[in-house]
């Protein structure tokens, strides 16, 4: 079941020294595609980064929350193009998701790394050095790299017990059951 898969997601950021195999990163590259989109307009693009350099340099996009990039074997870079549809950001995150549930089913792990609103070390924006890094065509942005490996250790789900089912309300906001 869908929610088994949820259930068992977690951030991943120690990964081990293995590569994706091509048949997985296919299929998480097909997850991404088949990611839903206002208005079926798909802003967003994607850059799947391999090489270890890069992935290096990548991992310098910001000062904190970054650097495990670089020991990941894959990272995914999730680009749109705000010209083709204002609601980028969520149709991006959207399929952040999707990528990060396809790695989880994968027997893969991941991390998400924001870029859209940080600030590099040198005081640009990190969106400036990641685009710049990967040569975007101008008025391409960049929402967030997502690096995938196969998991270092093994983190259990979160309990159950860690919900914050006080969150949702019922008929009105506030309201319990």
């Amino acid at each position: 079941m869908f929610v088994d898969l949820l259930r068992v997601r977690r951030s991943v950021r120690k990964f081990q020294d293995q590569p994706v195999e091509k048949e997985k990163l296919d299929i998480l590259i097909e997850a991404v595609l088949r990611s839903p989109s206002s208005r079926g307009l798909k802003p967003w693009e994607f850059v799947v980064v391999q090489d270890k350099e890069l992935l290096a340099r990548l991992a310098q996009a910001k000062p904190h929350g970054a650097s495990f990039v670089k020991n990941a074997p894959l990272a995914i870079v999730v680009c749109a193009d705000p010209a083709k549809c204002d609601v980028w950001v969520e149709d991006c995150a959207i399929a952040a998701i999707l990528l990060h549930l396809a790695a989880t089913d994968l027997g893969l792990g991941s991390c998400w790394v924001q870029i859209r609103l940080r600030e590099h070390t040198s005081g640009r924006p990190a969106e400036d050095y990641v685009a710049e890094l990967l040569t975007l065509k101008p008025g391409m942005v960049v929402e967030a790299i997502i690096a995938i490996g196969y998991p270092a250790e093994t983190l259990a789900g979160h309990p159950r017990s860690s919900l914050l089912e006080q969150k949702v309300s019922f008929e009105r906001y506030g309201a319990t059951k």
